[in-house]
């Protein structure tokens, strides 16, 4: 007799990396159709919500014994390109190779879209019925701003997540090794878009004569300026419970060192400090502890013997959790000048302050499953769908528990070539999530 699908997570997930849906175009017409076959093969009802045909998005529901609001669980199956990038085995084949799934997609996030089928289809076929029905929401387009998957769903179909207050999706619980010591972050806040606008005026002219203080002047100088300061230091909650809690666990010297973050007159110097030590992870604190900007698309000008009297710019801002864009906008023309023309182009805007209700019985899974583990909260410098389903009032935690081996700490595999997951790592976080389907009350 073969084993069932549900014990099988692996190839799931190797099924899932050989639809190649590198967004754009995305394409994950056939990859969702895919999932909805497996789970209406195994007796569950889906439901197919799309904005255009060839990205379209699915629903599915565990029924549960109505003693606790329903649970989202919540994926994509979009993934990043691989353009410009060197691959050791090819992408999208979804080789096994010494005990490791190779592929765009295997951590980010197909890895943890398999986790979620496998547990949901062992609970359907077990007769598990969770306290609260699981939703299960498989998407499309999270890797471009999540338009055509999770923004759809929520402003279109919002009814699809009535009586939901909490989420499961990525952003967290996969292991990071800092000497030594292996964490367990739990994501409960994560960083939101704000990206904006600046023009940049100045005569223009014929460009053989010269000229001084035009907008190409202005945007080198506006360029110079963000490459070399930052934004002011802020010290969220999530954040100051994050680091504290790595600083405990640390032997000394680290532990005072990251101890001296939480002082906001010493936060920068401490982080040039760590920077120039060369200790991984710095760059990700820098981030969560400013609203940070950056310049990443230039227009400007259109023949080579023109000067342009205007150039814009765009830059990509993203907002710590309780700030908002109109705070965003004032810390950017208090470091460039307060004359700069500066626009909107998109934010979302996120809750000041997160539900952490969830994160004992989270941390309560990984410590059953790895003693070794230290269970953090944390904040996200990215974005994910999470944020969107936060417009419903759904608290979303990042929680796809792996085991990941403490070499992978510090790799850069997600969206990076050569991404890959421990076959062991994708059952490990199968079986929390069994058990969070077991556990959960609400």
């Amino acid at each position: 007799m073969s084993t069932p699908i549900y014990d099988r997570p692996v190839d799931i997930l190797r099924d899932l990396v050989r639809f190649d849906t590198t967004n754009p175009p995305g394409n994950e017409a056939a990859c969702i159709g895919y999932v909805r076959d497996l789970l209406e093969g195994a007796g569950l009802a889906t439901t197919i919500l799309a904005k255009t045909p060839s990205r379209p998005n699915l629903i599915a529901r565990l029924p549960g014994r109505g003693d606790a609001p329903p649970l989202l669980w919540q994926g994509h199956v979009d993934v990043v390109t691989t353009a410009n990038q060197s691959w050791t085995h090819d992408p999208f084949s979804a080789e096994l190779i010494d005990g490791m799934v190779w592929g765009r997609g295997t951590l980010d996030m197909k890895g943890g879209v398999a986790m979620m089928l496998a547990a949901l289809l062992r609970a359907h076929a077990q007769g598990l019925r969770p306290s609260g029905d699981i939703i299960l929401a498989v998407m499309a387009d999270e890797e471009a701003a999540s338009d055509y998957g999770a923004r759809f769903l929520v402003e279109e179909h919002p009814e699809q997540f009535t009586g939901v207050r909490y989420a499961i999706g990525e952003g967290g619980g996969a292991a990071q090794t800092i000497l030594g010591q292996r964490f367990y972050p739990i994501m409960v806040a994560e960083k939101q878009v704000c990206w904006m606008k600046a023009t940049l005026r100045g005569p223009g002219g014929h460009g053989s004569m010269p000229l001084r203080g035009g907008a190409m002047a202005h945007l080198g100088r506006v360029l110079s300026t963000l490459d070399q300061n930052r934004l002011p230091v802020h010290l969220t909650p999530v954040a100051h419970q994050m680091i504290a809690a790595i600083a405990e666990a640390l032997p000394a010297p680290a532990d005072t060192l990251l101890a001296r973050l939480l002082d906001t007159a010493q936060t920068d110097a401490t982080l040039d400090q760590m920077a120039a030590q060369g200790i991984s992870g710095t760059r990700g604190l820098d981030a969560l502890l400013h609203n940070t900007v950056n310049a990443t698309v230039v227009h400007g000008g259109h023949k080579t013997n023109v000067i342009p009297s205007f150039i814009e710019l765009e830059l990509d801002g993203r907002v710590l959790p309780g700030y908002t864009a109109d705070d965003m906008q004032a810390e950017v023309k208090a470091l460039l000048g307060d004359d700069l023309e500066l626009a909107i182009i998109r934010h979302d805007p996120a809750p000041a302050e997160p539900d952490i209700t969830l994160v004992g019985l989270l941390s309560s899974l990984v410590r059953e499953a790895d003693p070794t583990a230290v269970p953090i909260p944390s904040m996200v410098g990215g974005f994910t769908d999470g944020r969107m389903f936060a417009r419903l009032g759904i608290q979303n935690y990042g929680f796809l528990p792996q085991n990941l081996p403490d070499s992978f700490s510090g790799l850069g595999l997600v969206h990076g070539a050569d991404e890959r997951v421990p076959a062991e790592s994708i059952d490990f976080g199968t079986r929390i999530l069994y058990r969070l389907l077991e556990r959960y009350q609400g």
